[in-house]
């Protein structure tokens, strides 16, 4: 009886290792940032197609759109509700980063809609979207052959309940960046903001912040283009 408990333990201790060493193998085969440390992130990611330095592929859900997305990122999806979508019309994410810089925490929020609005009404959903977050419509425009982009940021605080907004960039690092992309081929649109709260918040990273920025706005690829410029 003891020799074949035994067995059964060395049975059982044989398959616990084995099934740890094909874990670590799989593990291995991911790259080692945030992004694929999180199992729900790594499964919109292509880990072999790193298409910039700290940005892999990103593939949505909806099969709608591809994008950059920065690695040190991972959506927050741990209760369920940083993710969401309707198979292929609608799609919202909410991704968070934490880092260090100088020994500071720069906390981020990278925060999508994808969803389908009429062409004609542009003009009206741009307006909303940036007099909400900086009580002005007055955006930059990137315009391609297949999309429009707007943007814009400032810096924004809290002063009690109510949201400030400083546009003033000379003296203010932007800490706050939203996005507008509209597909022209398609009613399919996509919204976006990246934003940061930290003491670090220095000119050198804030234009890198908004270069980042810029990458994945200009990453953006709608599907049922060919030829996508």
């Amino acid at each position: 009886m003891k020799k074949r408990t035994k067995t059964i333990i060395a049975v059982i201790a044989g398959a616990a290792i084995l099934i740890g060493g094909i874990w670590m193998i799989n593990e291995s085969r991911y790259p080692n940032v945030p992004a694929f440390d999180d199992h729900f992130t790594r499964e919109f990611l292509n880990k072999d197609k790193k298409v910039d330095d700290g940005f892999y592929e990103f593939k949505s859900k909806t099969g709608q759109y591809t994008m950059w997305f920065p690695e040190d990122f991972a959506i927050a999806n741990d209760d369920g509700q940083g993710y969401s979508n309707n198979e292929q019309s609608y799609e919202d994410w909410r991704a968070l980063s934490n880092k260090k810089e100088k020994g500071e925490n720069l906390i981020g929020q990278l925060n999508l809609k994808f969803f389908e609005r009429s062409t004609k009404d542009e003009a009206v959903f741009v307006e909303a979207t940036f007099k909400r977050r900086f009580h002005v419509n007055e955006p930059h425009i990137i315009e391609t052959k297949n999309k429009k982009i707007y943007y814009d940021s400032a810096y924004t605080y809290f002063k009690g309940t109510e949201e400030k907004v400083i546009k003033n960039k000379s003296n203010y690092i932007s800490n706050t960046y939203v996005g507008y992309v509209v597909d022209k081929h398609s009613n399919k649109t996509i919204e976006t903001s990246y934003d940061f709260i930290g003491d670090e918040l220095s000119k050198s990273n804030g234009e890198k912040i908004n270069e980042d920025f810029l990458k994945m706005l200009k990453s953006i690829r709608f599907s049922g283009n060919i030829n996508y410029e």
